[in-house]
């Protein structure tokens, strides 16, 4: 063995780098990439023949609970699921107990997560109409994804739903600030809509409109702020249309769930299960989503990774909450996707990885190059698995998707040159550190 050998090499798998796809080794040094080609030497070797080496997974919208609702999951059972789904990375959401809206908060979630959580992470500031003028100094701390603004669907303080106040909070600050666009003002006229004991009243309910009212009012503002803005979680077609007209100041999400589940087959099947908001839409809506996929225009792909447990979701509706896991099934379903046709391997890269990295400004992170960090999961396009609730890492012990078969396994999850999963085997440590975002240096 030469004494330049690498310190790791992923040998004889497909590699998908910026320069197109082939087999080929990666080297791996001090937790880098210091090459792709042909590494015969090597201090340890992963083999990788017939396996596809993509760049590491990014799941950049997950609720993990921690503090204050540990009972649904925590920071270590949550990175858990993530790394078992062969997510690299997580943005964690600001709606804990109490919610992550001040230096001090947001340093408490750093200090719980660094080496206790298996996947990298960074953590959203939520933005309430008490902090708006403290949000440029949040938005640069270290290992902060950012400023979240839920404009409906949230209760107490993280609640900013008046022009006015939203006004205020794209005011302060530079880096792009994430949405939840519903509208309150329409959903609370809407209530006497939902029908008690049944889940599929939901998006009657919470219907289009109410998305498109929200997506139209924080584009305008948006705009007249001159600040970037991304939208979680779109389920219609109509604002991936408009959107795509507003692509100067706006970037967005859609998930695993929206672009799988349709309302006349899940409310019937999993009942209060499928409720989240926004919710399981038609069918229709379904193909309208996967149709601006495929015209380009939703940038990521995030689970909206949102826990309860059994006993609450099996609450009468309306009283059920709103929410489900997904961080673990985010690529499994994506893979199966793919196989199905639905969309390519490099589109799904794209919107997990690369996309990521481009919308967030995410350092060192979303592609396999030199010089960027040993972030890698690897597949087995070829295999196949049935998703089991045995399977499940998540504390709240379900997932819609139950039953599934699907083709495309995870088989590894590499961090930094770290095995944080290998063929279902958890890492003995957790070494999970803080992302770092060209905004936030």
């Amino acid at each position: 063995m030469t004494a330049s050998a690498p310190e790791l090499v992923l040998s004889g798998g497909t590699v998908h780098t910026p320069n197109g796809s082939g087999v080929a080794d990666v080297a791996v040094r001090d937790g880098k990439i210091v090459g792709v080609g042909s590494y015969p030497d090597a201090e340890r070797r992963i083999d990788c023949t017939g396996l596809d080496v993509l760049p590491g997974v990014i799941d950049s919208q997950v609720h993990f609970r921690e503090p204050g609702l540990e009972h649904k999951e925590d920071l270590e059972s949550g990175s858990r699921a993530a790394v078992m789904g062969g997510i690299t990375a997580v943005f964690e959401m600001p709606n804990t107990s109490p919610n992550t809206d001040s230096v001090m908060r947001v340093h408490d979630k750093l200090d719980r997560a660094r080496h206790r959580m298996y996947c990298d992470h960074a953590f959203y500031v939520g933005a309430t109409a008490e902090n708006a003028e403290e949000l440029g100094e949040l938005e640069r701390i270290p290992g902060t994804a950012g400023v979240k603004i839920f404009m409906g669907a949230s209760t107490g303080s993280l609640l900013v739903a008046e022009d006015e106040q939203l006004a205020r909070v794209l005011a302060h600050g530079r880096r792009r600030v994430a949405i939840h666009a519903e509208d309150e003002e329409r959903m609370n006229a809407r209530k006497h809509l939902r029908v008690e004991g049944d889940p599929s009243s939901h998006p009657v309910w919470r219907d289009d409109e109410s998305a498109m009212l929200a997506t139209k009012r924080i584009l305008r503002l948006a705009r007249e702020a001159k600040r970037p803005i991304h939208i979680l979680h779109v389920t219609t077609p109509a604002e991936l249309e408009l959107i795509a007209q507003h692509r100067d100041v706006a970037t967005c999400e859609v998930t695993p769930q929206h672009l799988t589940l349709a309302a006349e087959d899940a409310y019937p099947r999993l009942g209060s299960y499928a409720q989240m908001n926004p919710p399981i839409r038609s069918s229709e809506h379904v193909a309208g989503l996967w149709h601006w996929l495929r015209q380009g225009v939703p940038d990521v792909i995030g689970s909206d990774h949102a826990p309860h447990t059994k006993e609450e979701k099996a609450k009468t509706y309306p009283n059920s909450p709103s929410g489900m896991p997904g961080v673990q099934t985010l690529l499994p379903l994506m893979l199966d996707h793919v196989a199905k046709g639905n969309m390519t391997l490099e589109r799904l890269i794209d919107m997990t990885s690369s996309g990521v990295q481009r919308v967030f400004g995410l350092v060192g992170k979303g592609r396999i190059a030199t010089g960027y960090d040993a972030d890698f999961t690897v597949v087995d396009r070829k295999g196949t698995f049935t998703i089991s609730e045995d399977w499940v890492e998540s504390r709240c012990g379900w997932s819609p998707f139950t039953g599934m078969e699907l083709q495309g396994r995870v088989v590894g999850t590499i961090i930094r040159g770290h095995s944080a999963m290998w063929e279902g085997q958890l890492a003995n440590a957790a070494r999970g550190e803080a992302l770092r975002f060209a905004g936030a240096l």
